[in-house]
């Protein structure tokens, strides 16, 4: 059975700051909890004439349903038949928001709507059926905010700690714009002789 996080007062400890002891216990999540699948239960029962035929899609999606959180980016994939996988990058998220439905409440479960800048009006990813949602949307929204604040600060350390290499470069660059200007001035004037053309 894989890594899950601490309980909810567990949580609650955490003060909404990630620590890396958190980030560590977030990067270990890879199921939903187990009331997700009593949820999705729950929600075929209350359409009768469709129970079953949505009670099987629903069980095998819980349980082919895998979440990779890394450094760099989360990776969501679900399905037998229709494998489908969503990898998104901390870099292309826009917003992150939580929603949850009575039933989803009284189950302790919420769902976690990631954005893009995609243009789609709905969420990217849907991460559902963990029961850690807040400690994960701070996870989440650090990791956002990290990649979005450390681009800069890069760039700058970057021009900081040029290589002599580049120095060089950027004489020779220098000296050829010298040189190409001094030709423009020693150049004769341009008589045009009346023609009219520009």
């Amino acid at each position: 059975m894989p890594a899950r996080l601490p309980s909810a007062a567990a949580i609650a400890c955490f003060g909404g700051v990630n620590t890396p002891t958190d980030d560590a216990a977030i990067l270990a999540i890879e199921r939903p909890h187990p009331d997700l699948l009593k949820y999705y239960l729950l929600s075929a029962l209350a359409i009768p004439p469709a129970f079953p035929f949505l009670a099987p899609y629903l069980y095998f999606r819980y349980h082919t349903m895998r979440y990779k959180f890394t450094d760099e980016g989360i990776s969501m994939s679900w399905g037998i038949l229709f494998r489908r996988q969503i990898i998104l990058n901390y870099a292309r998220i826009q917003d992150i928001h939580l929603r949850s439905n009575v039933v989803e409440r009284w189950f302790g479960l919420a769902k976690i709507l990631v954005q893009t800048a995609s243009g789609s009006t709905g969420a990217e990813m849907s991460i559902e059926g963990l029961k850690e949602f807040e400690a994960v949307r701070d996870f989440l929204y650090s990791k956002m905010r990290g990649v979005k604040d450390h681009r800069p600060a890069h760039a700058a350390v970057a021009g900081a700690t040029a290589s002599p290499a580049d120095a060089e470069l950027a004489a020779t660059l220098r000296e050829v714009t010298r040189e190409l200007r001094e030709l423009r001035l020693a150049l004769p004037p341009r008589q045009d002789g009346g023609s009219g053309h520009v």
